[in-house]
């Protein structure tokens, strides 16, 4: 009797967690999981709308946080094409090179972009959270415990990768501007600019999450740390030709800046997938002993 009234009160409590949590009409609350984490195609896409629903909502109010920070902000934003035109007028000392707004909404465009692009990188712990929530529902046991290990080595993976790209953006923006022609005056577009560098930064970001999503491969038994390790020069290979597409700048820096690190993560990657292959065919081994 007293397990059953101590049963109630724990589904009970629950109930009510679950009802604190959400206050959002029920339409737009995000479908039950069930145990082994089938659903249904339109429970997909309420889950995805759900998902993206948070993520936006963290990102204005990360981007709103912003906006009282958008002196400071722009300085830090403009600080790399500054540091370029320093060094390249001193190298030049007639080169002209000028930071423009090419019209009347140029200056609004900026005060719009900046914050919300420093919002996107500070609300990164929830929009990658979301991503994880929405690709692994029910796939692991433990599920706070899988989350960690994906938001963990996540987040400081993404903002390494935005810092690396903060700290090679003066480097190669002085290399391009070394390619103007004497007596030629180079004007930049402040937004045109912003744009490319903002593109920069999320290509270096996005690319040091590469281990994570390999490592959840793993985990799910979609690939082997064997099958990296056959294929790891491929994938090098693969890591310089991305590199050279993916970053806007032409510049070899930027290209082995963001290559060589990210080889370098596809071994660590490779290492810690063997492991994990080790320790599941040891359990397995053990399962099948006491069997």
């Amino acid at each position: 009797m007293a397990t059953s009234i101590d049963q109630g009160q724990a589904d009970g409590a629950a109930h009510r967690k679950r009802k604190r949590r959400h206050i959002l009409p029920e339409s737009w609350r995000p479908p039950e999981i069930a145990e082994d984490g089938s659903m249904e195609l339109v429970d997909h896409l309420r889950e995805l709308r759900y998902r993206i629903l948070v993520s936006i909502v963290a990102l204005i109010v990360a981007a709103l946080c912003c906006f009282v920070f958008f002196d400071q902000l722009i300085e830090v934003f403009f600080h790399p094409i500054n540091t370029a035109i320093a060094t390249y007028q001193a190298n030049n000392p007639e080169a002209q090179v000028a930071i423009t707004t090419s019209n009347i909404t140029g200056g609004f465009r900026l005060w719009m972009k900046i914050p919300v692009v420093a919002g996107f990188i500070l609300s990164c712990p929830v929009w990658l959270y979301q991503l994880w929530r929405f690709i692994a529902p029910g796939l692991l046991a433990n599920e706070r415990k899988a989350a960690l290990t994906f938001l963990g080595p996540a987040v400081p993976l993404f903002l390494a990768g935005i810092v690396l790209g903060y700290w090679v953006c003066p480097k190669g923006f002085a290399v391009l501007l070394e390619f103007n022609p004497s007596g030629v005056t180079n004007l930049n577009d402040a937004n045109e600019f912003l744009t490319f560098e903002i593109t920069l930064l999320l290509v270096f970001g996005l690319s040091f999450l590469l281990p994570v999503v390999l490592v959840m491969l793993d985990k799910f038994g979609l690939i082997t740390g064997a099958a990296l390790g056959k294929y790891r020069s491929i994938a090098v290979f693969g890591c310089f030709l991305f590199a050279a597409v993916a970053t806007p700048s032409t510049d070899p820096i930027s290209m082995a800046v963001l290559a060589v690190p990210m080889s370098g993560l596809y071994v660590v990657a490779e290492i810690i997938c063997k492991r994990n292959d080790k320790r599941r065919a040891g359990r397995l081994e053990a399962g099948s002993a006491a069997e």
